[in-house]
């Protein structure tokens, strides 16, 4: 790890789809263990970045480190094998099934034993054990997203990257998301959420907010609930 102790850094990050600029200049940084949430509404530039962050949009501007190495050019599959790895807001193949999905992922990495790999994330999301030969598509929306996790995990990332995992949620299933993100936070894996439900403070160590392409705020939970117009923004005042 280089001295600095960052897991990831982003500095300066511009970014967009042809001629329409969507990053102006982000910066956000992550050290080993740390969870930090991308907080913005819908439109901020969110997953934008992420996919700048994991080889999938070109930065224009700016540099990307990821475990002491510069991977602003790097390809995306080359990212993953330093330990990044991307959760989508879709998550996983719905034709195929769970088990062909958590190969997938394992495979990603050139996994020795994906099998064996697969039997390990059983362990950790039991509701996907008794389901395993049936198609991603049949699933509930909560177990689906349990599959996208799994199906990350399977190539033993240092990084998760994830967008809006609360997406087409019930509230019952977002709790039983953070949950599974509070074990996996125990285990030492670093997280990047991007969120715009504000209930993913309750796992975050520190918050960046995104608003119009740009870093408008960074800082630990208190230090956001503490600014007023980000209270005004997320909280509401009575």
């Amino acid at each position: 790890m280089p001295p600095d102790n960052f897991l990831m850094q982003a500095s300066g990050v511009n970014a967009g789809y042809g001629t329409m600029r969507v990053l102006w200049g982000v910066d956000l940084d992550i050290r080993p263990g740390e969870t930090v949430l991308l907080l913005g509404a819908n439109g901020a530039g969110k997953t934008t970045f992420l996919k700048t962050l994991v080889g999938l949009i070109e930065a224009r501007e700016g540099a990307i480190t990821l475990a002491g190495q510069d991977v602003t050019k790097m390809r995306s599959s080359d990212r993953m094998k330093l330990g990044m790895t991307y959760m989508s807001e879709l998550a996983v193949f719905p034709d195929l099934s769970i088990e062909e999905n958590l190969r997938v992922g394992a495979q990603a990495l050139g996994h020795a034993n994906p099998g064996a790999r697969a039997e390990e994330l059983y362990g950790i999301f039991p509701v996907l054990r008794d389901k395993r030969r049936a198609p991603a598509s049949s699933l509930s929306g909560g177990q689906r997203k349990m599959l996208g996790i799994a199906k990350a995990l399977a190539a033993e990332p240092k990084l998760l990257v994830m967008d809006e995992p609360s997406a087409g949620l019930s509230p019952l299933f977002v709790k039983e998301v953070l949950r599974v993100l509070s074990d996996l936070q125990k285990r030492g894996l670093s997280l990047l959420i991007a969120e715009q439900n504000i209930g993913f403070l309750e796992v975050a160590t520190r918050v960046s907010v995104l608003e119009g392409g740009r870093i408008r705020f960074s800082g630990t939970v208190a230090e956001m609930t503490d600014n007023e117009a980000l209270r005004r923004a997320y909280f509401g005042l009575k």
